[in-house]
């Protein structure tokens, strides 16, 4: 790999880290530079962003999941020079919809008043494809990463979603090739969401993760990786 090589970087989402993108780091690690981000103390969309931007000089490759990839499509507006391809995995776009303060209220109170655990019990299912609900490894997994965090985290990070951009402002400019991937049943971030989202962008290719949730890159990593391996080398 030589100075110009763009590094790809990894964003995770809400309450999540490393473990999400370990397949693809690993995989991918031998393609270009990985690097997985930490956005566990961000308070906005943009200053994680500008945060990342600052960390990691040079030519980019931006992939985020859900949050991470809003965060993603500001490091694009930030810095469009730099991101040289983006790709957004189940993830959405528009503002703050009506009622969702209070809906994510409820579970920032229940983090405070319950603990993590509660919060993981209640969070985690809906999020994750049903038929793998009694999957003890990968739930099991996903459990201990929302209880390595704290109620902190998971406050701030539900302000940053609740603050988030209008992202749809954004996409219409991002010019770089883009790979929209989601989970066939994500509920959370679905389908139909991805494909809205194909109409604001130029350069874009979508691609459905078959048999998964919203949490398609450690539910399928080997289907997410292979999308990315071809989105790094195409």
């Amino acid at each position: 790999m030589n100075a110009d090589t763009p590094t790809l970087i990894l964003i995770p989402g809400l309450l999540s880290d490393d473990i999400v993108w370990e397949h693809a780091a690993e995989k991918l690690g031998s393609l270009v530079p990985v690097r997985i981000a930490d956005v566990s103390g961000g308070i906005s969309m943009t200053k994680m962003a500008q945060e990342i931007l600052d960390k990691n000089p040079g030519p980019l490759y931006v992939a985020g999941h859900s949050m991470g990839a809003r965060v993603a499509v500001e490091m694009a507006r930030l810095a469009p020079d730099r991101i040289r391809k983006l790709a957004l995995i189940d993830t959405g776009v528009h503002p703050r919809k009506e009622g969702e303060e209070a809906k994510r209220q409820v579970l920032v109170d229940l983090a405070y008043n319950e603990g993590m655990e509660a919060l993981a019990a209640r969070w985690l299912p809906p999020m994750v494809h049903e038929d793998r609900h009694s999957d003890k490894d990968l739930m099991g997994a996903l459990t201990a990463m929302v209880l390595r965090a704290d109620p902190e985290q998971h406050e701030r990070q539900i302000k940053a979603l609740l603050d988030r951009p209008d992202a749809t402002i954004t996409l219409p400019h991002i010019k770089c090739p883009v790979l929209l991937a989601v989970g066939r049943q994500d509920q959370w971030s679905p389908l139909s969401q991805h494909e809205e989202m194909l109409t604001y962008l130029d350069n874009a290719k979508l691609v459905v993760i078959e048999d998964a949730g919203h949490f398609a890159p450690i539910e399928r990593p080997e289907q997410v990786t292979k999308a990315l391996e071809e989105w790094i080398t195409t």
